[in-house]
């Protein structure tokens, strides 16, 4: 019953900062609704100029294909050269296309294509090349049925589990536990530096609370409201952006307690080693942004250096991307997760350990 009253105290201390509720239950729906949007890996309407130089009729179809595709946004369709270089400088578009007169040894007669692409952003560079590398072979594939020929050799690609390639359903399971990763580890980082401050720590030390009593009390309200929040977030998700869920939810309940227990820990720890609420959020802010950027959330962690693997590693967070993402995209059950399980556990319960043990020290001074 003490822990009980504890974990009412600590609910009634979060509730009663009026100002807080929305931050802490609408503001995470609206932050995944805005990222999801925001970090799409889809490129679509592409910037480009078109500097048409032939009166070729393929080079007309071509453009008529480019420009009635979603994938580019045509700006200006020109018959005068121009200084592609110049093009590109001034930002306007990512890529300039050429059309001239076919080569005299070209017996089709299809145009020569010079395709000029703006680098600094390296990843569009890449994908536009794709996407107009697809439509030019697209077009020669209909050429060649049309004439009654087929491609001697030709890849079939199947793609499972996202067969649209939409990245949203790739990122959106990220953004959800990336925010109830924000929103313990805030929370909780604070909460005993707020009883120094405020010089309440000492009723809870006098009382009858035993210090792993005082621990769970601080830890269990942030561990209620961290798995509402991934609740609405998965809600949010699936309903807004319909991404589909295949997998057992109660497999993910089960890794994010998991994780849960691992993060707030860490959280209680900055908590007992810090002095300030100022210094807590600081050093909170500090690990947020080092799990995000070791999660795999933006990049893969294959393309992580070796040096840095280790940290990626020990980062709790990875592990539970990757059972959500396995549970949504790809309906695995424990069986093909639970090395990822067993990580979360083994860091947790160092986190734990070392939390506790600094917590007696703190409370036995």
């Amino acid at each position: 019953m003490r822990l009980f009253y504890l974990i009412k105290k600590e609910f009634i201390e979060i509730f009663r900062q009026k100002e807080l509720l929305p931050l802490i239950f609408i503001a995470p729906i609206i932050q995944i609704i805005m990222l999801g949007y925001v970090v799409k890996t889809d490129i679509k309407n592409i910037p480009v100029e078109i500097i048409n130089l032939t009166s070729n009729k393929i080079a007309a179809r071509i453009i008529n294909r480019i420009n009635s595709t979603p994938l580019f946004r045509v700006k200006a369709i020109s018959d005068q050269n121009k200084d592609t270089v110049e093009l590109l400088k001034r930002g306007q578009v990512k890529a300039v296309i050429i059309f001239k007169d076919p080569p005299r040894q070209n017996p089709l007669n299809y145009p020569e294509i010079q395709i000029s692409l703006d680098g600094i952003d390296s990843n569009t560079s890449l994908i536009a090349a794709g996407y107009f590398n697809g439509i030019i072979k697209k077009f020669l594939l209909d050429n060649l049925k049309k004439a009654g020929m087929h491609q001697p050799a030709m890849s079939k690609t199947l793609i499972r589990f996202n067969p649209t390639l939409e990245s949203i359903n790739y990122m959106g399971p990220g953004i959800v536990a990336l925010l109830l990763t924000i929103i313990s580890l805030f929370f909780t980082s604070i909460s005993i530096v707020r009883e120094k401050e405020q010089q309440t720590m000492d009723t809870l030390l006098i009382s009858r609370l035993t210090p792993i009593e005082i621990y769970l009390g601080k830890a269990i309200p942030t561990s209620i409201i961290g798995l509402i929040n991934m609740s609405l977030g998965i809600a949010a998700v699936m309903i807004w952006f319909r991404v589909p869920v295949r997998g057992n939810l109660l497999y993910l309940l089960l890794a994010s307690i998991i994780f849960l227990s691992a993060l707030l820990a860490y959280a209680l720890l900055i908590s007992v080693i810090t002095s300030t609420q100022q210094q807590a959020l600081f050093f909170a802010w500090f690990t947020m942004l080092t799990f995000m950027l070791l999660s795999g959330l933006f990049t893969p962690i294959e393309n992580i250096p070796p040096g840095l693997r280790i940290l990626a590693d020990i980062n709790p967070i990875r592990y539970l991307i990757k059972i959500i993402r396995e549970i949504f995209l790809k309906g695995n059950g424990i069986e093909y997760f639970y090395k990822e399980l067993l990580y979360l556990l083994a860091i947790a319960s160092v986190t734990v350990t070392v939390s506790v043990i600094n917590f007696k020290r703190l409370i036995s001074k």
